[in-house]
């Protein structure tokens, strides 16, 4: 009688790596935890590297320090857990947890209109003084909400993953890219540094502002110190805006759209003529003296975006931070990225699915 065959294992899904690279613009961050909440979820993806700027540097130091924590559980948990407390610094919290929480909703016409004076008011008012003179103190809330949420120490530790985050020197005006070992609350500070609302942060006796600016995010670390070869852009400040604005405030809207977009599409459209270059030489695999040309030939990109669902929400609706309007964010995010899951999973390690010249120009 034959020996009994033990029953063949059944193979486990091979885990695909990933770098993210995550934009800046307010609390319009909480559309990016949506997605990354997503994606922590999918255990066929790993998260090799990630570039975050302001918002996204903010997602990405907590992603990092939860990983270390609890894993992917403790990813989530971080993630939600610093976006509450960043909702607790809305004046009008108490409120939007209470029995008028409706009223405070993002959706509430009425709301929008009572609070639009005091918006443009205070617009006005940080027009003609600057932080030094408004903010002599230097009060940062955000600084009391790294500090409260982030173990830095994990972050700095984090074997799991790495960061790259961007910050502008404003001495320079160049862009300083810190590594991981670097970070640190006042690193997060100076990438999310909005000159016009707080004081540039010193580092090592080099002050810095929002690494918007420079790097939003810087995608070249990726490319070079990470190993993975798919980069998922999530984007959310808007590249496209078919109306012309005529009114100041929405031109003025949209210049911070453009400057703050300026530096991804320049990063873009050179990937984009490199391997256009590459391809036209038609040596694929070829060994290159310069390893960054294997590593550019071999990237392929991808995108969720947020920009045109945001862009509806209006510029100024990036410093809000009610819980309800964070939420809905989320909420958006996760949708989002359900949906590119559904419909680019299999191209993951296979092919690129965003087309980098019609998407940034040539």
């Amino acid at each position: 009688m034959p020996p009994r065959k033990t029953p063949a294992t059944p193979r486990r899904r091979e885990c695909l790596q990933i770098d993210l690279a995550l934009q800046g613009g307010g609390s319009h961050g909480a559309f990016t935890w949506g997605v990354l909440d997503r994606l922590l979820q999918d255990h066929s993806l790993e998260i090799a590297g990630v570039s975050g700027t302001s918002a996204g540097a903010m997602n990405a130091v907590a992603l990092a320090a939860g990983l270390m924590a609890g894993g992917r559980e403790g990813a989530r948990e971080t993630l939600g857990h610093f976006w509450r407390r960043v909702a607790q610094t809305s004046p009008f919290h108490a409120l939007e947890m209470g029995p008028l929480a409706a009223f405070w909703g993002p959706d509430n016409p009425w709301l929008a209109a009572w609070t639009a004076p005091w918006r443009q008011a205070a617009s006005l008012l940080g027009s003609q003084l600057s932080p030094y003179q408004l903010n002599p103190l230097n009060l940062n809330p955000l600084r009391d909400v790294l500090q409260a949420t982030i173990d830095f120490e994990r972050v700095r530790s984090c074997h799991k993953t790495q960061l790259f985050i961007a910050a502008t020197q404003v001495r320079t005006g160049a862009l300083r890219t810190f590594r991981q070992h670097e970070l640190s609350v006042d690193v997060v500070l100076a990438s999310a540094c909005l000159p016009l609302l707080f004081q540039a942060v010193e580092i090592d006796g080099e002050a810095y502002w929002d690494g918007g600016y420079a790097g939003n995010p810087t995608l070249l670390p990726l490319i070079t110190e990470s190993p993975a070869d798919d980069l998922l852009l999530v984007q959310i400040n808007p590249s496209l805006r078919d109306e012309l604005p005529t009114r100041a405030d929405a031109i003025l809207d949209r210049i911070n759209e453009v400057t703050f977009n300026a530096s991804l599409i320049k990063e873009m459209r050179s990937i984009a003529l490199l391997q256009q270059l590459i391809a036209d030489e038609g040596r694929p695999g070829h060994q290159y003296r310069n390893p960054l040309f294997a590593r550019v030939e071999a990237l392929r990109v991808h995108r969720v975006d947020g920009g045109a669902a945001l862009a509806a929400l209006g510029a100024a609706s990036k410093t809000q931070t009610q819980w309800p309007f964070l939420a809905m964010l989320f909420e958006r995010g996760t949708e989002a990225a359900d949906r590119w899951l559904h419909e680019n999973r299999l191209h993951i390690g296979q092919r690129g699915t965003l087309n980098l010249v019609e998407a940034f120009g040539s």
